[in-house]
C-alpha cells in the first residue's frame, strides 16, 4: 500500500501520566487537530510546528527538511500562558468539556507576524477572506512541540464515522482496494458530484468519500446534514464494495491551492493513491483562479499521491447525460446547473431542485432539516 507523507505513519497515543501538570484549555477544532496529529493523520507532524518549521511553511510551503507541507498547524496563546508554558515544560491540553485529551512538551514559544502568515498561506491580506480574519484574530504567541495524546473524546453521533489511518488502511486491504480515489467534500452530493467520483474508479477500485467535518463559514452545510446526505446517496445509488465513507475532523481553511496539496497529503495518509481536485478547490469567493488548486501540484511533483482533474460537470438536455465542457458542444441554456446561492434558497422555501441536481433521496434529506445552513 501506499506510503504515508515523509515515509512513516506517525503513532502519537500513549498512556503517559499527566497529573500535577499545568493546563490549558483548547478550542474543539483545534481538540480535532490534536488528535489528527496523534493517529498519524498529519503525518509527518508529531505536534505544532516549532519557529524554524512554521516560517518554512508560511514561506515555502515546505517543512524545513523540505518535505512539504502547505498549511500551519499551530497552538496559539496569549503572553501570560506563553510564559507558564514555557516554564512548565510539559502541559496538559484539555478539550472544551474539560477532559485532558493531551501533553503538550513545549519546545519554543514565539511571536509571528500575522500579515506575513495570512499572505504566505492564503495569497491575500484581505479580511474579508475567513482564513485571514481568522489569522489577524489570532493571539499572538505559538507554542512548538510534540505531543503525547492520552485521551479520546467520547464517542458522538457526529464522530461515527471518524476513521484513522490504520483503519481505513486496513478496510482498503480487506475490500481489495489498491487504487483508491479521494474525495474531499464540505457540502452534500450534488448528483454531478456522484457522476465524478464513478468516472474516478471506473478504471480504479475505489472512492473514499472523505467529507470535512469541522468549523466553516455561515452559509455553509452544518455537518450532521452532510453526513445524512452521503448516507442516502451511497445507500441508493452506489455498488457494494465500491464506496466508503469516513469523515475528517478538521477546520476549513479556504486556502485555495495551498490546502488542495494539505487535502491531498492527510489523503495519502488514509491510504489513497488519487485524489480528485475539482474546480476551485477549497476555495472561497473570488481569493483564486479557478484552476490554482490543480496548477499548484506542478510545485509539489514528489508526492506519491496523484491529483485526478476534473472540470465541472452537469447534465445537458441535448446531449441526454452528464458530461463536461471538455466534451459538451451546447451552451448553458442546455445545462442543468445551480448556482449555490440559489439551491439554498430553495431548500430554505422547502422547494426541491431537479433530480439533475440533488438526487430525491438526498434532497429530501435536506429539506427535513429545520436549518441546514450554519449560521
Amino acid at each position: 500500500m501506499i506510503s504515508a507523507h515523509g515515509g512513516k505513519l506517525v503513532n502519537r497515543v500513549t498512556n503517559t501520566d499527566s497529573s500535577g501538570l499545568f493546563s490549558i484549555d483548547i478550542s474543539a477544532d483545534l481538540a480535532n487537530d490534536v488528535e489528527n496529529i496523534a493517529d498519524g493523520i498529519f503525518s509527518p507532524l508529531e505536534g505544532f510546528l516549532n519557529q524554524q518549521n512554521f516560517e518554512s511553511v508560511v514561506s515555502k510551503g515546505r517543512l524545513v527538511n523540505d518535505i512539504a507541507w502547505t498549511i500551519p498547524i499551530v497552538l496559539d496563546v496569549d503572553d501570560e500562558t506563553s510564559k507558564k508554558m514555557k516554564e512548565s515544560g510539559d502541559v496538559l491540553l484539555k478539550n472544551p468539556e474539560g477532559t485532558g485529551i493531551a501533553i503538550l512538551h513545549v519546545e519554543d514559544v514565539y511571536s509571528f507576524d500575522k500579515k506575513n502568515t495570512a499572505t504566505g498561506v492564503y495569497g491575500t491580506n484581505d479580511e474579508s477572506h475567513p482564513g485571514v480574519a481568522k489569522t489577524y484574530g489570532m493571539k499572538d504567541f505559538l507554542v512548538g512541540g510534540k505531543i503525547d495524546y492520552i485521551q479520546k473524546p467520547n464517542e458522538s453521533e457526529i464522530r461515527k464515522y471518524r476513521m484513522t489511518p490504520v483503519e481505513t488502511r486496513e478496510a482498503f486491504e480487506k475490500a481489495g482496494w489498491e487504487k483508491i480515489v479521494a474525495f474531499q467534500t464540505r457540502n452534500p452530493p450534488h448528483v454531478a458530484h456522484e457522476i465524478l467520483q464513478k468516472t474516478a474508479i471506473t478504471t480504479r477500485d475505489g472512492v473514499f468519500v472523505n467529507p470535512l467535518i469541522g468549523k466553516k463559514k455561515s452559509g455553509d452545510f452544518k455537518d450532521e446534514v452532510i453526513i445524512k446526505a452521503y448516507e442516502a446517496m451511497i445507500e441508493n445509488y452506489y455498488p457494494e464494495n465500491r464506496c466508503r465513507l469516513a469523515t475528517l475532523h478538521t477546520e476549513m481553511k479556504y486556502a485555495g491551492p495551498k490546502e488542495a496539496i494539505h487535502h491531498a497529503i492527510m489523503r495519502q495518509n488514509y491510504g489513497c493513491t488519487h485524489i480528485i481536485i475539482g474546480r476551485d478547490h477549497a476555495g472561497v469567493g473570488n481569493f483564486y483562479d479557478p484552476f490554482a488548486a490543480q496548477k499548484i501540484f506542478e510545485e509539489y511533483p514528489e508526492l506519491d499521491i496523484s491529483p485526478i482533474f476534473f472540470p465541472a460537470f452537469f447534465y445537458c438536455r441535448k446531449c441526454l447525460t452528464f458530461t463536461n465542457p471538455k466534451v459538451c458542444p451546447h451552451d448553458a441554456e442546455s445545462r442543468e446547473q445551480i448556482s449555490g446561492t440559489k439551491l439554498r434558497s430553495m431548500i430554505q422555501e422547502g422547494k426541491a431542485p431537479s433530480e439533475f441536481i440533488l438526487r430525491p433521496e438526498v434532497a429530501k434529506v435536506i429539506i427535513d432539516f429545520d436549518q441546514p445552513f450554519v449560521d
